[in-house]
């Protein structure tokens, strides 16, 4: 008897395989049903990750109703159903699923949705408002034209206009869906001089970073990205914009156009690569783009030597920070204390598994209490203003919603501005969420 079946679960840490997505056997139907049946029968036998996205529920629900009230009553033609819900957000895999490698059972939700919404792609089930929405270098170049963002921003603050999006495109009139900005942090971080590097390499960073702006940073909050610089500048830290870049692709992988996502890549890995090459690190202010570069590219292009260097050159912000404070390189002359702070941890930052950064560092401000959210708030990115997913996604973030109210906290913040906006939209006390970038400006007395 193997020692495997002595136990529950795999008592080792979890692994990932590559996706080897250009197998035109990852497209085979009838092998992908087989495979689904598999693994939700193996979820229906364990439910412990019935409290994280829809998808489980709707499972377990399809699998109770069934006439056999197993997996094997279940019309395969409602598998999509569960797929709809998952928004690859790794969480299952990470901190609940008890069979994921090298248990031999080698169960990878995610990594099965994923290949599910690709196959879905290839054979043109994806709705046109959801490439429209993932389309974010699109959107976002012809939003951002002045007179256009102008009307844009209007249209969605506009409840006429917003019921009849909900009607025509399927956006639901109560989400929160992000301006649009003109005068975008491309063009305002030509007003920051250089700073006299003073920043010393230690603790795998070099002192210079370069930042990948991000579609949704540049043109939805750029005000985000400055206080981003401002922080690395105040801590002597060379920064500068990638020189060109796209879309990370997060969003198209999330709609299975994988082609999309690979072109996405052949952009920006060689931009990347080459300021690797030359000496700098590189972050990236939105913990989805962080992931991406740091884990699915690596998984999408294993043979890939330049997404491999990229790799190992991205940092998470405040993973970047708090390597710096344990060098004793990180400035700590606060100016203001933070007081009472409640921090949603974003799922994507969760699974890049570097612990919670953002907290240590919030932790050095003198007179500053964090309190940690592990929660999810339903929005990945474009899950939540979706309108027949909208509800579902405010019933997600209900939980991180309560424990902000019971709290008596000064401030709420978020390192996903997405999350940011959904929890706001939750609480509808006319408070804001706010970015961790700024709060420890402010700390610092910058802003």
């Amino acid at each position: 008897m193997s020692t495997s079946e002595y136990r529950e679960g795999s008592l080792e840490a979890p692994t990932r395989h590559p996706i080897n997505w250009k197998d035109p056997e990852f497209y085979n139907e009838e092998k992908l049903f087989a495979e689904m049946e598999r693994v939700f029968d193996i979820c229906h036998g364990c439910r412990r990750c019935v409290s994280l996205c829809n998808s489980f529920p709707t499972l377990f629900d399809l699998v109770d109703e069934s006439d056999t009230m197993e997996v094997d009553g279940v019309d395969k033609k409602d598998y999509a159903s569960v797929v709809d819900h998952c928004y690859l957000c790794d969480l299952c895999y990470l901190t609940k699923c008890p069979y994921v490698p090298p248990h031999e059972w080698n169960l990878d939700f995610p990594h099965l949705m994923l290949q599910a919404k690709a196959v879905q792609h290839k054979n043109g089930e994806s709705k046109l408002r959801d490439r429209i929405l993932t389309s974010t270098d699109k959107v976002g170049n012809l939003a951002g034209i002045p007179v256009v963002a102008d009307v844009v921003n209007a249209v969605n603050k506009n409840k006429l206009a917003r019921n009849i999006l909900d009607k025509s495109l399927g956006v639901h009139p109560d989400a929160i869906v992000p301006e649009y900005h003109s005068n975008t942090l491309r063009k305002r971080v030509k007003k920051y001089k250089p700073v006299n590097n003073t920043a010393e390499a230690c603790e795998k960073t070099t002192g210079k970073v370069v930042m990948f702006a991000t579609c949704y940073c540049n043109r939805n909050k750029p005000d985000i990205g400055e206080d981003l610089i401002r922080l690395l500048q105040h801590n002597g830290i060379e920064v500068k914009l990638v020189e060109q870049e796209q879309c990370c692709g997060m969003p198209k992988m999330e709609l299975g156009d994988l082609e999309a996502v690979e072109r996405s890549k052949e952009f920006n890995i060689p931009q990347l690569a080459k300021v690797v090459e030359e000496g700098w690190d590189i972050i990236a202010p939105i913990p989805s783009c962080v992931l991406m570069f740091k884990q699915e590219l690596p998984l999408l292009f294993p043979e890939d030597e330049q997404v491999k260097k990229v790799q190992e050159a991205f940092f998470d912000p405040f993973e970047y920070l708090m390597l710096r404070h344990k060098a004793g390189k990180l400035s700590t002359d606060f100016k203001n204390s933070l007081g009472n702070v409640s921090y949603h941890v974003p799922c994507h930052q969760r699974v890049q598994k570097i612990g919670m950064k953002t907290k240590e560092v919030l932790e050095l401000v003198p007179d500053t209490n964090i309190d940690v959210i592990e929660r999810c708030s339903g929005h990945d990115g474009t899950y939540a203003v979706k309108s027949e997913y909208h509800d579902i996604s405010m019933k997600i973030c209900r939980p991180v919603v309560n424990k902000i109210k019971q709290a008596q906290v000064d401030h709420y913040i978020s390192d996903c501005p997405m999350a940011g906006d959904q929890i706001e939209n939750g609480l509808k006390d006319g408070s804001h969420a706010e970015s961790p970038f700024t709060l420890l400006c402010h700390a610092y007395g910058l802003n």
